[in-house]
């Protein structure tokens, strides 16, 4: 990961209102200026290198950035309490890049771990969303955080008519093993379906069922699966096939597929009765 130019991207959508959301003096935005995305780094780089112990080569500025960035758009979690200036009040933050950005600008984070343009390019009508580096202060790893964020994301897929979200979603450590009941669980219950399945690539593909179905007891296994995972299923995400260790970030990875006709329709009532608000 090098350090690259933090100039908010000429893709992002000026028109989709500043505030997506706003829970108490917590609010989700849009990052609008390079001292937000700056921020966001940051934050990343505390939380993925200080705190979770990643090895790749990131910034001098003690940054998390790479060629993805200037053309993402970054949705930003705010506490509005903090003392200071607007870029200093971030909290948390998840990068998003749609379909026809990547099209445009060499492809998708993802790309470099499983087929995922495969799965785009059988879906041309459909608009694709990848979700990734999401972040969140230890401080701030709470049900209204996660609550922001998703009313965020929703209001950007209203705007963009994004049909398909997608990304990795990642188990710390790099020894699948150490996973073997969540990672089979995954692989036995959420696998995607033959219409929607992206698969990991062959140099890097880890099996997931590593323990037959009969053992696995979902409570359990349920029980160990990291909790962005678990919200990703409760909307009702599915599962690529095969995960994939990451040595840099030290995560085994899977991969996220949710359709947006899938998710409940409780969700959907939800965030919209709550994006609503901000149109």
């Amino acid at each position: 990961m090098s350090q690259v130019d933090s100039t908010p991207s000429p893709f992002t959508a000026p028109h989709l209102v500043s505030v997506l959301g706003r829970i108490g003096t917590m609010e989700v935005c849009l990052a609008q200026t390079e001292a937000e995305i700056v921020s966001a780094q940051q934050l990343r780089f505390k939380v993925f290198f200080d705190e979770l112990g990643a090895k790749g080569s990131a910034s001098l500025e003690q940054r998390d950035a790479d060629r993805f960035d200037p053309v993402c758009d970054h949705l930003l979690v705010y506490d509005t309490s903090i003392i200071g200036p607007k870029h200093k009040q971030i909290v948390g933050t998840y990068r998003l890049m749609r379909s026809e950005v990547a099209h445009k600008t060499g492809g998708f984070y993802s790309a470099s771990e499983y087929t995922i343009d495969n799965l785009v390019a059988a879906k041309p009508q459909m608009h694709f969303l990848e979700l990734g580096r999401s972040c969140v202060l230890p401080e701030y790893r709470s049900k209204r955080t996660v609550e922001l964020l998703w009313q965020g994301i929703w209001s950007y897929c209203r705007y963009h008519a994004i049909d398909v979200m997608f990304g990795c979603a990642s188990f710390q450590g790099t020894v699948p093993a150490a996973h073997a009941l969540p990672l089979s669980f995954l692989h036995h219950n959420c696998r995607a379906t033959a219409d929607w399945d992206v698969k990991a690539l062959p140099s890097l593909y880890q099996p997931m069922d590593l323990v037959p179905s009969e053992a696995v007891n979902p409570k359990v296994a349920l029980f160990a699966m990291p909790p962005l995972i678990k919200g990703y299923l409760r909307l009702g995400a599915m599962i690529g096939d095969g995960a994939v260790v990451d040595h840099d970030f030290g995560t085994t990875d899977v991969l996220i597929i949710l359709p947006v006709s899938r998710i409940s329709s409780r969700y959907v009532s939800h965030y919209i009765s709550n994006a609503k608000r901000f149109d």
